[in-house]
């Protein structure tokens, strides 16, 4: 277990150097070709329900995505509760407050509890591998949370980001797809 947890700190810091040397042109124009890819999907295209999430800086980049899709689709976000995700519908920008978490913007509203309503999942992550393993900053929010929900999960992540193996156990839930640039 702590073997995992070393190489986890190991992966966290090596994927850090990595995002350092990312341009920000790269950056916006990797993030558009990665939500490209999200769109494309038949998953997603036949989805109604999405939780998605609002990128915070070094996260592929979702804010234009979140707002266009709204307009279509049933678009929901992660807010953090202390220990715990809970997800809240989001309606418009203007809605967002900043959260618990690292002040990231969250929807302000009653929490979405109906989760058998979520057809689709796009989580980001810190790194992700070939057979989708995911790793996160490592609260474990989001794993504590994804092993609720049986919709179609896909990870997504730069380049960079994927890697040969990312350490994992039992508590981390894997992805259906990660979807790179």
């Amino acid at each position: 277990m702590d073997d995992i947890f070393y190489r986890k700190k190991l992966l966290r810091q090596e994927i850090r150097k990595r995002k350092a040397l990312q341009s920000k042109e790269e950056y916006y124009s990797s993030s558009a070709m990665i939500m490209s890819g999200i769109e494309q999907l038949s998953v997603f295209q036949n989805a109604n329900v999405i939780l998605a999430y609002w990128s915070i800086q070094g996260e592929v980049y979702t804010h234009d995505f979140v707002r266009k899709w709204s307009q279509i689709k049933r678009i929901l976000l992660p807010s953090v509760d202390g220990d715990a995700m809970l997800i809240k519908e989001y309606k418009s920008e203007n809605q967002l407050i900043s959260g618990d978490l690292f002040g990231i913007p969250e929807p302000d509203g009653p929490e979405f509890t109906d989760y058998n309503l979520i057809d689709f999942v796009i989580v980001p992550g810190v790194a992700f591998d070939r057979n989708n393993n995911r790793m996160g900053r490592g609260k474990a929010y989001y794993d504590k949370f994804l092993k609720h929900l049986t919709a179609y999960k896909s990870g997504i992540c730069f380049d960079f980001q994927l890697v040969d193996e990312v350490p994992s156990d039992e508590n981390d839930i894997s992805m259906d797809i990660v979807i790179s640039d």
